[in-house]
């Protein structure tokens, strides 16, 4: 039961985390003068990004893993 607990936090984290960069991704593509959609893309951009490289991550130590 542990087990699971811990694994959920982890990938509530990693959304988080997520959500974060691509906040930030899109304030700043924001104040750097692009348009609203524009910031949204590259938001969204950033967020699919970091779960992308959360994922390969995860498989890489996977492998390591008893």
């Amino acid at each position: 039961m542990n087990h699971i607990a811990v694994v959920l936090l982890t990938a509530a984290l990693v959304v988080v985390l997520a959500l974060l960069a691509a906040t930030a991704a899109g304030a700043l593509a924001r104040l750097d003068g692009a348009t609203y959609p524009a910031a949204l893309m590259r938001a969204a951009t950033t967020f699919a990004a970091s779960l992308t490289l959360a994922a390969a991550v995860t498989g890489a130590l996977a492998q390591f893993l008893p």
